[in-house]
């Protein structure tokens, strides 16, 4: 999530034009294994997947009794009802809810060091979309029976994510896909009617905005740029929507670029210049929220969860959500959300797989959207009227899913983000030239496709 204020918190890139055809084959998963060693595909089999473990030994999902659910701390207050209506109706498999970190970084640390310790302290576990690959070669948790799950009833790149060679790992509980919240009050003001699809269009509204009044001392951007997952993500979206690509359709680091040289320039021009306000790089997801809802910035990226709660701000009826702007028109998010999956040394097997679909179900998908903004991962629920009156983003979101483009799934993913956000934020601050940190960062990510 991401990777922002996840999905995980909560219960929890690529352009059009010359690497248009690349998505296609991202999201139908024609993408196989690749050979160069960084990034291993989450396209499955068919196999359901019935008795799986890792790639060594099977799970009958055997044992019934009291198991746990792990993931970021539920600043919502949605996730404990919903365990809550599991917990009466299963008085002797109940759920304890185990709160980590918001920070994405630290959740997959805290997870790692109980699978390496083979605790079984963790039972179902919610995971970042792009931690599936690490955490199933590692064996630290499950295979899933395929079957089982009403995967047919959910977006195709959605599943995906839970996808890891020969069959389903985790399951999807919330999707997301990045949007552009706009002033619309003070844009209108300014005689701006519609949302700007490329980053020239956006600071022009920024500089006619600006001339108001009450949006002098306003900053016209923010993002999530301090160095966590979230700098991946946004890094990522920029080369993405500026025609480059992290890595390139055959999984190996092509980021040293003229198309991704442009992405990042735009992000490190935008500081440089104040078109991002200077603590810009140091907002996460509830940094830069609420910059947008104290009246800070004109413009924000950031996951749909920001429209419910800036609904319920002083901003109500100010704002609107669009896609995100690209170069040369509109951009891509990067591929995000929140799968749950059980943990391979977890006790009472049968009662997590009976949660995580329990979890996972639809029902319990609408009420995340409805209480929390959280992207549902079921289609239907993105064509029901009532939802669209309610939400009209939401036709806006699917197609932000839809279009995205995953972060690089990769074994050793920890080694591969850290790296991005270290290039990146030395681009960010000024330490290097966008074409140094690029440069720096290809030969890092080579290096470690290498290992």
């Amino acid at each position: 999530m991401a990777t922002r204020m996840s999905a995980a918190d909560l219960i929890a890139t690529r352009p059009a034009g010359m690497v248009k055809s690349h998505r296609t084959r991202v999201l139908q998963c024609s993408a196989t294994l690749v050979a160069a060693g960084l990034v291993l595909t989450a396209c499955g089999s068919s196999d359901d997947g019935g008795s799986g473990s890792g790639q060594a030994g099977t799970t009958s999902f055997e044992g019934r009794g009291p198991i746990t659910y792990v993931a970021g701390k539920d600043t919502s207050g949605t996730v404990q009802p919903v365990l809550d209506r599991w917990n009466k109706l299963h008085p002797k498999e109940k759920v304890t809810f185990i709160q980590l970190p918001t920070d994405a970084d630290a959740q997959r640390q805290q997870m790692i060091q109980n699978a390496e310790t083979k605790s079984d302290a963790y039972s179902v576990l919610s995971l970042d979309v792009v931690w599936t690959s690490e955490f199933a070669a590692h064996q630290w948790i499950d295979k899933l029976p395929e079957k089982q799950f009403p995967l047919d009833k959910m977006l195709k790149p959605v599943v995906a994510t839970g996808q890891y060679r020969d069959g389903l790992y985790s399951v999807p509980a919330a999707a997301d896909g990045g949007l552009l919240y706009s002033r619309t009050d003070l844009l209108k003001k300014a005689g701006i009617t519609e949302p700007p699809t490329t980053w020239a269009q956006m600071k022009s509204a920024c500089a006619k905005v600006k001339k108001l009044p009450q949006a002098k001392d306003m900053s016209c951007y923010g993002g999530q740029l301090q160095k966590y997952e979230g700098l991946t993500v946004n890094f990522s979206e920029a080369v993405n929507s500026a025609g480059g690509v992290v890595t390139d359709e055959n999984g190996k680091p092509d980021v040293d670029t003229p198309e991704a040289r442009k992405g990042l320039d735009f992000l490190a021009d935008s500081v440089k210049d104040g078109t991002i306000p200077k603590e810009g790089v140091t907002y996460q997801e509830e940094d830069s929220r609420q910059a947008f809802q104290s009246g800070k910035l004109i413009f924000l990226r950031n996951w749909p969860y920001v429209y419910s709660l800036a609904g319920k701000s002083e901003i109500a009826g100010k704002f609107a959500a669009s896609p995100l702007p690209g170069l040369n028109g509109p951009g891509s998010s990067s591929l995000g959300g929140h799968n749950v999956a059980v943990s391979s040394f977890a006790k009472n097997k049968a009662t997590a797989l009976d949660f995580a679909k329990y979890f996972s179900n639809e029902e319990n998908a609408g009420v995340f959207l409805k209480e929390a903004s959280l992207a549902p991962p079921y289609a239907s629920l993105y064509d029901d009227k009532a939802l669209i009156e309610q939400y009209p983003y939401l036709p806006v979101l699917r197609e932000s899913i839809l279009s995205a483009v995953p972060r690089p799934q990769v074994v050793q993913y920890g080694d591969a983000t850290a790296k991005i956000q270290q290039e990146a934020y030395a681009a960010l601050t000024g330490a290097k030239s966008s074409a140094q940190a690029l440069k720096d960062l290809q030969k890092d990510l080579e290096k470690a496709a290498a290992q």
